[in-house]
């Protein structure tokens, strides 16, 4: 019999709603014009948002329903499933290209991106490992190394794609989950240590060298490679408080680059002003709390890692989302996780909600108090 849904954690379920459906609205509006142009068909993109949001309220409603402890069962399959995927999309015929990057499977009528779903994965299967070696996780070579050796499997494949940011994703997820399951620091930072040279490397070469020269002065090549940071920022900076109203950007006329994915906070900066960009970032950080909590009061060590794994997640990609919009981080190429235009994000990530909601039944958790308890 399903359960009412009042047993559920209600604050992630509206907050994860109210942002896909707000992403829908924004992505119509950044697309519509490019769209037309590029499509003849102006609802082009909001017809395959509104499809893909749909579909992944579908999977969510599912996923809750579905006891988390199941996922124990699928984490190591799933894992080497997004492994052989990861390898596919590096072959030519069956990885779609876009951007001088390939990250995708081409499939009939939809791009599936095994790296947003092997980030799920990874959460899945850490979560199921450490919950079975909990006495081991101190240890070196039973506790640390095994899991660097499946994270430099991943983190291979989404460099040769190449997707940096994707691959810094899965490592700091991995590095808060072993910190949190109690793995001693200097394993961490010894391997922090051990990958900077080759970050450094992959940073001063190719376009990832170009990124960070607009980084650090984007206004030396206003026209090249700096030309899509000052476009976010000009987006931003007209918005002012209250914004241009929804639908009257200008920047999204052809002026700012990829504004219906990775910059569409940019728009929303434009359109809705600094209030609208304020709500989303308190709507996030909504989120990603209860998500912390749930985490914490989670009833056994596997819902716990879990929990904790998908709150560090979104977490991440929101506020590197966010940083790269505002100039304050290099471009990466992370989107804006349930309001960035892209059926395998959106997907993932109300599915990963689905799983926070199944941790959720039946606990109660409190609202954040400043009062000390008696």
């Amino acid at each position: 019999m399903f359960k009412k849904l009042d047993e559920y954690d209600l604050v992630i379920m509206l907050m994860a709603i109210a942002l896909t459906c707000f992403g829908v609205v924004m992505v119509y509006s950044a697309s519509s014009v490019m769209a037309a142009k590029r499509f003849h068909d102006g609802f082009f993109f909001l017809k395959r948002q509104g499809l893909f949001a749909l579909l992944g309220f579908g999977i969510m409603l599912l996923v809750m329903r579905v006891d988390y402890h199941t996922w124990k069962r699928v984490a190591v399959p799933g894992l080497l499933l997004c492994l052989v995927l990861l390898a596919l999309v590096l072959i030519p015929g069956i990885g779609g290209k876009a951007g001088g990057s390939s990250r995708w499977i081409k499939l009939p009528g939809f791009n599936l991106q095994p790296s947003e779903m092997a980030k799920l994965a990874l959460i899945m299967y850490m979560a199921y490992s450490l919950d079975k070696k909990q006495d081991k996780v101190k240890s070196l070579t039973a506790g640390f190394i095994p899991y660097m050796i499946v994270l430099m499997f991943l983190i291979g494949f989404l460099v040769l794609q190449p997707d940096l940011g994707g691959a810094l994703t899965l490592a700091f997820v991995a590095m808060v989950m072993l910190f949190a399951a109690g793995t001693r620091l200097v394993y961490i930072f010894s391997m922090l240590l051990l990958a900077l040279p080759f970050l450094v490397y992959k940073l001063s070469r190719g376009y990832h060298r170009g990124r960070m020269e607009a980084f650090l002065n984007p206004w030396s090549d206003p026209e090249g490679k700096g030309f899509q940071i000052i476009q976010s920022w000009l987006a931003l900076g007209t918005g002012g408080v209250f914004g241009q109203g929804l639908g009257e950007g200008k920047q999204k006329l052809f002026y700012l680059p990829e504004a219906h994915t990775d910059f569409i906070l940019s728009v929303v900066g434009e359109e809705l002003g600094f209030l609208g960009v304020v709500i989303i970032i308190g709507m996030f950080f909504l989120l990603v709390q209860r998500a912390m909590r749930i985490a914490v009061a989670a009833p056994d060590t596997f819902g716990r890692f879990l929990a904790l794994g998908i709150a560090v997640l979104f977490g991440i990609e929101a506020t590197v989302n966010m940083g790269v919009v505002t100039g304050l981080l290099p471009t990466k190429g992370l989107a804006l996780p349930f309001i960035s235009y892209g059926g395998s994000s959106l997907l993932i990530s109300l599915f990963a909600v689905g799983i926070l909601l199944n941790i959720s039944s039946g606990l109660k958790i409190a609202p954040i108090s400043l009062k000390e308890e008696k």
